[in-house]
């Protein structure tokens, strides 16, 4: 059997569907998997075990047999703790066909195969009965179906069928309870992920259109590891606030609801956004808590259990509200049956409780359909923004014929204020075109730069007008592109673009270099380590799984993560491994790239980061990668707009950092398919 699977085409600019086998998807859906670095969470696992082993003790204690279900068991690791707990029997459900198939060895491994049933159903599909997949109600829920937002992951239609269903009136839960915690903030940084800004060029200035102003905005959470914003960068306006608690041992419901939180504000300041993050009480009475609270809450950030299957959510406000000190106001969190939203309400203002639920955001300007976060960020970015304002300023002249090839970009709006005399820019959707013209209108340039919906293959001198393109630019920058070089689309665009260009025409950015830097990571590094015992149980055919997965294609293949929210150090100086010159076209033959880059720093090596620069002129260039040069220490400040490049090895590796030991490395750049096959491999002194 076949399956389609999205791949980004760095020749097309397109996200193509590929015909893969099964055999693919499931290897893929393995080796992106998150199941390693849960059971690397030591607090979690710690946590679920004592409130595993109180529950099944306060069952006993009322003389009963302690019956467990266990939903979502992925490893059937909870289910294990529920027995060596003192469990009778547990029912472990796992809907994910190769992940119960691995449970069922796992459960064999450490001898719990007669008191373990792997269920391979959806929780909602399974039948209790002599007859059916559970011979009775279990008295003992237990289940890890939360996401980063609680119950994205569809936990409360879960337990609303499990009560109704599959468990006993009055059974104990593990966890107990969730607790939803919501801070407001004024944050500049992080707000420039919601709203496009204003921009000064010279004398005049590109303004948002209106109604980007008054957008609510895109409804899905922003979850990031939190702990990488530091509190520098934000101004609390309300203490933290608890928003809503759901008790699991009781019938939820997943009907949409409200409920509201009242605060005086602490300081005057511009309301934008709520941090937001949760903790579970494994035990009713609240002793043993798992907390998702960023590190910067902690009083010893030593102490902080990295995780990254759970992380910290960021909420943008409808609009900005302005607070004065000391104001009454109400922080309202909306929920239906997989999403939370916010809104705010100061207690000056008419209306009452009936009205504080609202429906969920939805984005009426388009502009959060054609730009994410990172993107609004990167638009958003000054100094970014004055290196392209320099770079075009050196190459315009007044007769410049420009054309702009990027996805959403403002670069032509910027060559039209800088003096240029025609100004194309190609949108490859008719979304992006039409939020481009709103651009435009808003800042009183209609029609100063024609916006064209087209194919760079499809163009000819009569699109335009008869002229001929004197300045090509781009920033690069393509929405399907998932790696760093798969914006090398700009490069097939100059390409196909050829017959169009002046003979002397000046091409920007006219060079681009792949970089690479071999890295030690504080943490990421867990997402690919085997985990062997955990807990004391036997977990290696959930390695094994993950390897040959791995083995089967993702091994050999780099992997996007935004470094920014994942410290690294650096073991060895930043090169450029692999160099296109835009200023030809794409060559027909492939180009191949050798060599090796000592480790220079002391550390354990997990692999190599990789990212693009983009040579905008002969002295600016423009990085996705490192914002400057390691420190001493090899301490890394990634940008925080576009995600880089991660080759893992198979094993980290161990260096003294004296020079001797290096990554060698092979880049092969296929023209014709657009990819760049890469093998890094850690290589000792001899």
């Amino acid at each position: 059997m076949k399956t389609f699977c999205g791949r980004a085409n760095p020749t097309t600019g397109a996200l193509d569907w590929v015909e893969e086998s099964e055999e693919y998807d499931y290897h893929q859906e393995i080796a992106r998997s998150s199941y390693a670095d849960m059971l690397h969470d030591k607090d979690r696992n710690e946590k679920y075990f004592l409130g595993i082993r109180a529950a099944v003790a306060r069952v006993r204690a009322r003389g009963q047999r302690a019956v467990v279900l266990d939903i979502g068991t992925g490893t059937g690791l909870l289910s294990m703790m529920a027995i060596s707990a003192g469990a009778d029997y547990c029912y472990a459900v796992e809907v994910f066909k190769p992940m119960a198939e691995a449970a069922q060895k796992i459960v064999q491994k450490n001898g719990f195969r007669d008191k373990i049933k792997i269920i391979n159903k959806h929780s909602t599909e399974v039948t209790v009965g002599p007859e059916g997949d559970m011979q009775t109600r279990a008295n003992i829920l237990v289940t890890e179906l939360f996401d980063t937002e609680l119950i994205g992951e569809g936990a409360l239609p879960s337990y609303e069928h499990a009560h109704k269903h599959l468990v006993q009136e009055g059974c104990e839960a593990v966890p107990h309870r969730a607790t939803v915690y919501a801070q407001l903030v004024q944050s500049e940084r992080l707000w420039s992920w919601a709203r496009l800004l204003p921009m000064r060029v010279g004398n005049h200035e590109l303004l948002p259109p209106p109604e980007v102003g008054l957008c609510a905005g895109a409804p899905a959470v922003c979850d990031i590891q939190l702990s990488q914003v530091p509190p520098s960068q934000f101004t609390p306006l309300s203490p933290l606030c608890t928003v809503f608690r759901v008790d699991f041992s009781q019938p939820v419901s997943s009907a949409p609801q409200w409920h509201s939180a009242s605060f005086t504000a602490l300081t005057t300041g511009r309301a934008q956004v709520v941090l937001s993050w949760w903790d579970i009480d494994m035990d009713p009475e609240g002793t043993i808590t798992c907390t998702m609270a960023p590190s910067w809450t902690y009083p010893d950030s030593d102490t902080y259990p990295w995780r990254d299957h759970w992380m910290q959510c960021v909420y943008f406000l409808p609009a900005e509200v302005l607070l004065a000190e000391g104001e009454k106001v109400n922080l309202t969190v909306n929920r239906d049956d997989y999403s939370l939203w916010y809104s705010l309400r100061k207690h000056s203002q008419e209306g009452g409780d009936n009205e504080l639920g609202v429906c969920i955001p939805r984005c009426t300007c388009q502009a959060h359909m054609v730009w994410t976060r990172p993107r609004f960020g990167e638009l958003n970015d000054p100094h970014r923004t004055e290196s392209y304002i320099q770079a075009l300023r050196s190459v315009l002249r007044q007769d410049s014929v420009c054309l702009g090839v990027s996805d959403g970009s403002l670069l032509p709006a910027l060559a039209h204020l800088l003096g240029a005399r025609k100004v194309y820019s190609l949108e490859s959707s008719t979304m992006s075109k039409q939020v481009i013209e709103r651009v435009l209108e808003a800042s009183a340039l209609s029609g100063a730069v024609e916006v064209l919906e087209s194919r760079p293959e499809q163009l000819t001198v009569s699109s335009m007008g008869g002229n001929q393109i004197s300045v090509l630019f781009g920033e690069p920058y393509f929405s399907t592109s998932l790696l760093p070089w798969h914006s090398l689309y700009f490069w097939y665009c100059r390409t196909a673009l050829a017959g169009l260009l002046h003979p002397d025409a000046t091409v920007m950015p006219r060079s681009a270099s792949l970089c690479m830097a071999a890295v030690e990571f504080k943490d990421l590094w867990r997402i690919r380590a085997p985990c062997g015992l955990c807990e004391g149980f036997d977990v290696s055919p959930m390695d094994e799984m993950i390897q040959r997965s791995l083995d089967f294609r993702e091994s050999r293949e780099a992997e996007p993560h935004p470094l920014w929210e994942y410290p690294c150090r650096a073991l060895s100086q930043p090169r450029e491994v692999m160099t296109f010159d835009f200023r030809l076209c794409v060559p027909e033959q492939p180009m191949k790239s050798q060599g090796s880059a000592a480790l220079v720093r002391k550390g354990r090596c997990h692999g190599v980061a990789l990212w693009m620069e983009y040579h905008l002129t002969d002295d600016i260039t423009v990085s996705t990668g490192l914002t400057g040069l390691p420190s001493e220490q090899g301490t890394c400040e990634w940008s925080p707009h576009r995600k880089q490049g991660v080759y893992f090895f198979s094993s980290p590796w161990d260096s003294e950092g004296d020079g001797c030991d290096s990554v060698s490395y092979t880049l092969t750049f296929h023209p014709h398919s657009g990819d760049i096959a890469m093998e890094f491999t850690p290589t000792a002194a001899h």
